[in-house]
């Protein structure tokens, strides 16, 4: 019988990642489902779901139940080990950082307050963000299986320096990457099974964010998904296609902030008038509302409340809100005619737009674009609280989903 399950087994190891990945994004919830997802014998899959639970990644239901009303074999359900490893994951922003723990599906395990500001060396605050999530792990006392950050700034490939971080006081061309790497080992954040620093992953805040809302938000599903959105302060964009993310040849694609979409608008960083980046912002909102925000909070979380809380009641925040909806269609309807995707999602204070006001910004981006008019991509808005977290944590799990076993060291 040993010599039968390990004949399976090594018959089923190059299934191991191909499996991990169905289990992670919810679309193997049985047995029964991955074996047919992943096209082997019940037995393979049967020993592939095995190991995965032996290296801590699943559970496995050991008494399966079949539906109320449905008939056949009942299936072993298959879930995410509660229990597992992690991946740290940072973010950095204009109005300061945060850590966080982030399992396998997409989970949060547990996040460390950010700062209220963000030090001119990138090197302090990446150092800051990385003993926070030190602490999240001797505090939880998990396994940590890779670490990624997410930036907001293109981040060139395959350099991982941040070529353009408009909103913080860094210089252009930081080395992110290799300092977030230089910080992981000084922490002593190491792999689970050989003890070298794990490894560190960088890239842009919207771009990983695409990727957590494809794998495990309002982008399940798509083929070809837009992703845009703010961050505390500017637009960003991304594109995932049938599971990547498009970044370009070195790493920069979709920079949609610095479409202009008011030529006689705002001032924006980059020199230029009226781009997405300046009109639809939180600064922009603000201003366009004739609101001051305070030091409470960050300038992100003050203008989705203003948003969910005036825009009903208030006739200069519905207005206000209604010039941003009206300049975010037209850069929308811009990006559908060049890239025709099937969905689009909204984060940041975009996602407060369509939710205030879908209506309304459905319609300009259909009467502005040639696919728009001849046929409806939907605008959604984005599922996930913390997605570009969640998204800096799939930098680390990709290693993993390629290898599980490699990746915890054989």
């Amino acid at each position: 019988m040993t010599q039968t399950r390990t004949t399976r087994l090594e018959r089923g190891r190059s299934a191991l990642g191909p499996a991990l990945e169905l289990v992670h994004t919810g679309q193997a919830p049985t047995r029964a489902v991955l074996t047919a997802e992943l096209g082997v014998t019940r037995a393979t899959a049967g020993a592939v779901a095995n190991e995965l639970e032996t290296l801590g990644f699943i559970t496995v239901d050991p008494h399966p139940t079949a539906p109320v009303g449905t008939q056949g074999r009942p299936s072993h359900r298959l879930a995410v080990n509660p229990r597992g490893p992690v991946a740290l994951a940072a973010q950095i922003h204009a109005d300061g950082y945060r850590a966080a723990l982030v399992g396998l599906g997409g989970r949060m395990v547990a996040t460390a307050p950010g700062c209220g500001t963000v030090d001119a060396d990138p090197a302090q605050v990446i150092s800051e963000v990385v003993q926070a999530g030190a602490q999240l792990l001797r505090d939880t006392g998990r396994r940590c299986v890779g670490a990624g950050l997410a930036v907001p700034s293109a981040v060139a490939e395959p350099e991982g320096t941040a070529l353009n971080p408009l909103h913080l006081a860094w210089q252009a061309g930081a080395p992110v990457r290799d300092t977030f790497r230089a910080c992981l080992a000084e922490a002593g954040i190491t792999h689970p099974a050989d003890g070298p620093p794990v490894t560190g992953f960088a890239a842009n805040d919207l771009n990983v964010a695409a990727l957590a809302e494809y794998r495990h938000g309002a982008g399940r599903g798509a083929r070809h998904l837009l992703v845009v959105g703010t961050g505390h302060h500017g637009v960003g964009g991304a594109l995932v296609l049938d599971g990547r993310l498009h970044t370009g040849s070195s790493g920069l694609a979709l920079e949609v902030g610095h479409l202009t979409v008011d030529p006689g608008g705002r001032p924006c960083h980059c020199g230029s008038r009226g781009c997405l980046d300046v009109e639809t912002d939180p600064a922009a909102l603000f201003s366009a509302a004739g609101r001051t925000p305070s030091d409470r909070d960050s300038l992100l979380a003050q203008a989705g409340e203003l948003i969910r809380t005036a825009y009903a009641t208030d006739t200069r925040v519905r207005a206000a809100a209604g010039r941003l909806i009206d300049r975010l269609g037209l850069g929308l309807a811009g990006l559908v005619n060049i890239l025709n995707p099937d969905r689009i999602v909204l984060a940041g204070l975009h996602r407060a737009l369509v939710e205030a006001d879908g209506e309304r910004l459905r319609g300009v981006v259909a009467d502005r674009s040639l696919w728009g008019r001849s046929g409806s991509v939907p605008v959604l808005p984005s599922a996930l609280e913390h997605s570009s977290l969640v998204g800096a944590a799939e930098l680390a799990w990709q290693p993993v989903l390629d290898d599980p076993i490699g990746a915890l060291g054989g």
